[in-house]
């Protein structure tokens, strides 16, 4: 699938990395716009329920990879100004309606816990963290470093092919597929039937990516899945996680602790600063242009990389987003000098992230928490581990529409105009051993 690797310095002693997540079936050595380093297999895009594997291989729908990547450079800045108090607990269940469906799934808590905007359970609500997530673990013996990137593409992990499909069993232990967003920031199905359904086929396909379609109807990352600050040592958020090291690694989570140090041993004040804070980060784009132990964070205002649907959905240009690896703070370095104070550093990229996200209160959020929490810390080096995942990220990151294998949503280019519980469009389909058409019922299909 997509296998892109493309490394450079922004200058002496800047580096970013960019990784291009993937968005289609093509193969290795063809990689498209928005393709992942994630793994897809290119022949497998469309699930067809009741078969024994769950994909058809002959397929038309495309059901391809993913997000990106673009990592960074940078200084310190003196520690958060607000804390979020912040949780792993789960909260008790409930359910609610899946839009555009009867069907109702579980939510994390019950309708009594207080709730943000979007209807997520507030980070307050979950309680407190469990005391594993900021244990001491710099002597572990396992280092990595992260970059960043924030490029707004549909996540790989938003690919119906990025979990397994071989049965609703193995696809309810693998926690579904990734939510994506239309333009507007609205969650929309991650996958829907093919816009090929017909009388004889019925099968499945991943909602266009915005970085591959180029135009306001693709599908892009929930702006809600920007890092936030759980207290001042301990922050949550979403990374692409190395392919070659967990290959089918979406929804897995790891514990970070920054040890001081900088990918290209060109040590800041930043980095110093950030030394043994802790995230927990969750994999909801897998790359297989990022090396073993490296992390690339979400970070917005963190860099475009190769791909680049942000300026489509927020309107700005690519200019304006920063250098395109590395985001604003390499574009700060380069005009402040690679030696400048933490201070200035966090002032300069604040001062873009305000400009460029007033109207994007997640994105906003995000881009200062990288300057503010982060200590605008340029591709800093950790220790690591694997840890089970915090119920706020895996809330954030499971699909609330395709909590099943199937559906019968009819397929739609253009998601832009969907609004928040909108009905929508189903097609009369029929698995195998339930064709109208056939005396033995044999045969997948659709009504023409």
């Amino acid at each position: 699938m997509k296998n892109r690797f493309t490394k450079f310095m922004i200058a002496a002693g800047a580096m970013a990395l960019i990784c291009a997540c993937g968005d289609d079936p093509s193969s290795p050595n063809n990689p498209q716009p928005g393709a992942s380093s994630a793994v897809i297999d290119p022949n497998s895009s469309a699930v067809v329920p009741g078969s024994s594997t769950g994909i058809d291989p002959n397929s038309s729908a495309a059901v391809p990879g993913s997000s990106a990547v673009v990592p960074g450079s940078s200084e310190t800045v003196p520690g958060s100004s607000t804390v979020v108090p912040g949780s792993s607990a789960v909260a008790p269940g409930s359910s609610a309606v899946v839009p555009g469906s009867s069907e109702t799934v579980p939510v994390s808590s019950s309708s009594d816990v207080p709730r943000d905007e979007n209807g997520f359970p507030t980070l307050e609500s979950y309680g407190p963290p469990p005391e594993a997530y900021t244990k001491d673990i710099l002597s572990n013996g396992k280092t990595g470093w992260s970059s960043r990137y924030w490029d707004a593409c549909k996540p790989h992990c938003s690919w119906l092919s990025s979990v397994d499909t071989t049965s609703e069993a193995a696809y309810q232990a693998g926690g579904t597929v990734a939510r994506n967003c239309n333009i507007h920031d609205v969650e929309v199905p991650a996958f829907t039937l093919g816009h090929a359904v017909q009388q004889y086929w019925m099968g499945y396909e991943g909602t266009n990516s915005a970085c591959v379609n180029n135009n306001a109807g693709g599908t892009y990352t929930c702006t809600d899945m920007a890092p936030i600050q759980v207290n001042e040592n301990l922050s949550y958020g979403y990374v692409a996680a190395p392919g070659a090291q967990f290959g089918g690694g979406c929804g897995k989570c790891f514990h970070l602790q920054f040890n001081g140090g900088n990918h290209a041993n060109d040590v800041k004040a930043t980095h110093k600063a950030l030394k043994g804070k802790h995230m927990i980060v969750m994999a909801s784009n897998i790359g297989y242009d990022v090396e073993a132990g490296q992390y690339d964070m979400l970070v917005p205002g963190g860099g475009v990389g190769a791909f680049n649907a942000l300026s489509t959905q927020i309107g700005v240009p690519a200019s304006g987003l920063g250098a395109n690896g590395g985001g604003f703070l390499t574009e700060c370095q380069q005009s402040l000098g690679w030696d400048n104070t933490v201070e200035a550093y966090q002032q300069c990229v604040l001062d873009k992230c305000d400009q460029v996200f007033k109207d994007w209160p997640n994105l906003l959020r995000g881009c200062r928490w990288y300057a503010e929490w982060y200590m605008a810390a340029d591709n800093p080096t950790y220790n690591w581990e694997e840890v089970e995942c915090p119920q706020y990220l895996v809330d954030h990151y499971t699909t609330t529409f395709n909590t099943t294998l199937e559906n019968r949503w009819r397929w739609k280019d253009d998601w832009s105009d969907y609004k928040k519980g909108d009905v929508l469009d189903t097609v009369y389909c029929w698995k195998d051993g339930e064709n109208p058409n056939d005396p033995n019922g044999r045969g997948a299909g659709c009504a023409p």
